[in-house]
């Protein structure tokens, strides 16, 4: 039943997505403010995607190191380096999606 009611509400979603499309008229008087609507929805959906990524692996990176740490505190000094490590590899690539969002922005 829940993946019947996941099914729907992406569906709603993709339509309520096309409705735009829909809605546009043939004579292409407003091209270039859809695309820009475009540009701006592509940017905020690179920026969320890489934001809700960025903090998962983030959040199972501290959580495993501390679980590391409890488990073993004389680890505890290179445990805490390599997670330092990997969090800062890990903000690097939203703000590699940052990059990317405000070249597709063109600024």
């Amino acid at each position: 039943m829940k993946k019947q009611v996941l099914y729907v509400m992406i569906g709603l979603v993709l339509l309520g997505l096309a409705v735009p499309a829909i809605a546009a008229d043939e004579t292409g008087a407003g091209g270039p403010v859809m695309r820009d609507v475009w540009k701006f929805i592509a940017a905020a959906f690179v920026l969320g995607i890489a934001a809700f990524a960025g903090a998962f692996g983030q959040a199972r990176a501290v959580a495993s190191a501390c679980t590391s740490m409890g488990r073993n505190p004389g680890a505890a000094g290179p445990v805490r380096i390599t997670m330092l490590l990997g969090v800062a590899f890990i903000e690097s690539l939203v703000i590699y999606a940052l990059v990317i969002a405000f070249m597709i922005l063109g600024k």
